[in-house]
């Protein structure tokens, strides 16, 4: 008789069980609380955009214009330079024994000139004593003819190896400024923010997906703020803008306009990945901050929010 009921029973338990778990799973997730409350605007009609802190030069990616070993790093993350002082030097033992080669071909080609301007004014003599003998049964035709010509083969011996010399100071030259390139300078005033090469390690020419360097002025910095092409009709460059770090919202300062990049450009992507498509296109402005304002490092993300005009939704004057 117990074993009679005992199926319909787990069968009713089980039913019961699915009703109640899929109550449950049906229940709506609770919103996670946000980590920082965000940034509200100071503006009753404003332009709400994400801005990223950059270096006043913005953020100059180093590249190097040959590729080879890194032999000597100069600067470290941190240092401030001046424009023109080395930041690496590249290996450059085989540029520096062309360039003896080249000096050695220097040398000889200064020896060749040397040679041709001694036989020049040797045939000049004797072209000289011939021609002055008066009396002409005293020297033949043919010999006089022979020393003139040999006057002009010296002379043509001469203009050539000045070509030479030439030649052999601009191959010394091409090797000097290639032996130049080996050394990276930095191209303007600024810090160094980021070093992505140790020596020892091989540098690549060209775009690369990381920079060998990162440098910037930090005299002053930028905001660089994307403004949606949909509300690019509403931004007034010399209209109020603020600016709130993300994070924490307590951090604010005004912002003073520096320029607008008069080009809508696509919208950069953020999540990485290879295969999404962006449709959204952007106006780019920068405006500057008092530094000491903000505890804000180059590349940190910041709420930006531009007082805008009300306008009439029939797209009318502003009211």
């Amino acid at each position: 008789m117990q074993v009679k009921y005992t199926l319909p029973i787990l069968a009713a338990v089980g039913f019961f069980f699915a009703i109640y778990t899929v109550v449950n799973s049906n229940k709506p997730i609770p919103v996670a609380p946000a980590v920082a409350p965000p940034a509200s605007a100071p503006f009753k009609s404003f332009i709400a955009g994400a801005g990223i802190v950059e270096a006043k030069s913005q953020n100059i990616a180093i590249g190097t214009p040959l590729s080879g070993i890194v032999k000597t790093l100069a600067v470290k993350v941190g240092d401030k330079v001046k424009a023109g002082a080395p930041l690496f030097y590249l290996d450059d033992r085989d540029t520096r024994a062309e360039l003896a080669v080249k000096r050695a071909d220097l040398a000889k080609a200064q020896a060749g000139i040397n040679e041709a301007n001694a036989s020049l004014k040797d045939t000049q003599s004797l072209s000289d004593l011939a021609e002055a003998v008066t009396d002409r049964r005293a020297i033949s035709s043919e010999e006089l003819l022979r020393r003139r010509n040999a006057l002009q083969i010296n002379a043509a011996k001469l203009d050539s190896a000045k070509a030479l010399m030439q030649q052999a100071e601009a191959a010394l030259a091409t090797t000097q400024t290639t032996l130049a390139r080996l050394v990276v300078q930095a191209p303007v005033d600024g810090e160094v923010l980021q070093v992505n090469i140790r020596p020892g390690e091989f540098a690549q020419a060209g775009a690369l997906t990381t920079p060998l360097l990162v440098l910037g002025n930090m005299d002053q910095l930028h905001v660089r703020v994307d403004i949606d092409e949909n509300d690019a009709w509403r931004f007034d460059k010399n209209s109020k803008a603020v600016a709130f770090l993300r994070g924490n919202r307590n951090f604010k300062t005004d912002l003073i306009p520096a320029y607008v990049e008069p080009y809508v450009i696509p919208k950069k992507s953020l999540t990485g990945d290879s295969t999404e498509q962006v449709d959204t296109r952007v106006l780019q402005a920068l405006y500057s901050f008092d530094r000491s304002q903000l505890p804000v490092y180059v590349g940190q993300q910041m709420d930006v929010f531009i007082e805008a005009k009300d306008y009439a939704e029939d797209g009318g004057s502003p009211l």
